[in-house]
This record gives structure tokens, sequence and C-alpha cells, in this order.
């Protein structure tokens, strides 16, 4: 077994159990399903010791190139989870969020495999990561990277919490002061951005359980209440208060957010009589 596999199994050997099991039996189901991409599910999967591994493999795949190797990224990102076992905890739970909240994810591979949204943010995660051991133009490389290849642009300054839902992905923007509490789900041409040229704290901060639309834009340093619901392209400018639905742009309050945990439940029609008011 190679270093880096050695060393992630060590790792994780303590929390893994039934998510890579399940996952690992999905694979060699898959296997001996369709031949035709058995050899790369064997590879990225049942030839890994951990999830950590199977996740680094794969991720390091698609972002290595010419001016970094795969290797060093899976080099890089191993040393880093081999030290940190919040990030396994976190891979664990974004699979299972993706899987609980996206009624196409029928298996817990489907994440892992396919799912752009999760490799965006596990990308994240190890530039994050890079990004507080000062090593900044690393992390800024791998942001890029995960510009070209997955069509999101989240700042590896940016704190995102765990059991996080990407939905298609495509487009979202995330500013450096920015943080994404835990269980928040956001889709895709999402934009939590600042207003301007100001320095400092100048991003939201998007407390647990809340739901952003596709299209809606979260401007400034401004709070989004825990458990929140923001609608569909909307532009939100001011602070929005927990348990509660906004919409417009400007986004103004329509109602309650019409259920305990909007992120999970992801329902986005508002009711006729709140859009009222």
């Amino acid at each position: 077994m190679s270093l880096v596999k050695s060393s992630l199994a060590s790792a994780s050997r303590e929390r893994q159990g039934t998510v890579f099991d399940r996952i690992r039996q999905e694979a060699e189901d898959l296997v001996s399903r369709d031949l035709s991409i058995g050899g790369w599910v064997r590879s990225v999967v049942l030839d890994q010791p951990s999830l950590e591994a199977a996740i680094i493999y794969h991720i390091a795949s698609r972002l290595g190139d010419t001016t970094i190797s795969i290797e060093q990224i899976r080099q890089t990102y191993a040393d880093i989870v081999a030290r940190d076992a919040s990030i396994g905890a976190a891979f664990e739970a974004d699979i299972l969020a993706f899987f609980d909240r996206d009624p196409s994810c029928k298996r817990l591979i489907e994440p892992l495999l396919y799912f752009k949204g999760f490799q965006a943010l596990a990308t994240h995660r190890l530039a994050h990561a890079l990004w507080n051991q000062g090593r900044y133009d690393f992390g800024l490389y791998l942001q890029s990277r995960s510009s070209e290849i997955f069509q999101t642009d989240i700042h590896p300054a940016a704190r995102i919490g765990k059991g996080i839902f990407l939905d298609h992905a495509t487009g979202l923007v995330v500013g450096s002061t920015a943080v994404i509490e835990d269980d928040v789900s956001l889709l895709q041409d999402v934009t939590l951005g600042g207003t301007g040229k100001e320095a400092g704290d100048r991003h939201p901060k998007i407390r647990h359980g809340v739901l952003i639309g596709a299209g809606a834009k979260v401007l400034g340093n401004i709070e989004v209440g825990h458990c929140a619901r923001i609608a569909t392209g909307s532009v939100v400018l001011q602070p929005v208060p927990p348990k509660t639905t906004v919409a417009g742009v400007p986004a103004q309050v329509v109602g309650d957010a019409g259920c305990a945990e909007p992120a999970r439940t992801m329902d986005q029609i508002l009711a006729a009589k709140a859009v009222r008011g």
C-alpha cells in the first residue's frame, strides 16, 4: 500500500464504516453490470482504502494538469486529511446531504463519481486548509482550477460547514469573507458577494439550515438567519430573520420558512397568500 493510502486508511479507521462500505457495495454492483466503466470505478473506489482516499484520488485526477501534477495534489490533500479528521467527517456529511436532498440521487456513489457540486466542495475543503496554512497561492490555484473544471468560484478563505448541498453548482460564487454554516443548500447561479470595493469583512453569513434558490444574490456583510429560505432570483441586501422566507428584488419577507428545515426539504414553492402578503 502506498504512503498516501496508508496514512488515509489510518486516519479514517475509527469512523470508517457504513458510508464507504455502502459505496463499495454500489461500486461492485456497478462493475458487474457495466464492464465499460468498470476499470475506472475500480480504480476510484474499490482500489482505495477509505472514503477520503477515494475522493482524493478522483478529485486530484480532475484537477491535475501540466502545471501541478495529479500526484502532487493527491499527496498534498492526503497529508492534510491525515492530520485533520474533520475533513473526512465533512465528506461523509456532504455525501449524505446530496443523497438525502437530491431526488435524482439514487446511490451514495453518485456524488463521488459524477456530481460536480460535491467535487467542487471537496476541492474547496483542500483549498481552505491550504489557505489556513498560509499557502495562499496553492489555494488560489485550486480555486482557479475549480472554476475552470466545475464552473464554481469559491474563494479559499470562505468558511464552509458540513452537510452542504450544492445542487448543479454551475455559476456559484462565494466571496472570501463569506460563512456558510452546517446543513445549508444552495442551487445553481447563487452569489454570496460584496456590494462594491469595500475592504474587510464584506460577505454574507449564512446560518445553518438555510435554503437559497437558483439565481439568488446575497450581497454584503449581512446575516441570513438559521432555517431561512431565499426564493429563486431574489436580490438580498438586508439581514434575513431566522425561519422566514424572503423574495423579490430587493428581497422582502413574504412569510415564514414553510417548514422547520428548508435546506432539507428543498421546497421552493411560495404559498400564494404569503406572496400576496
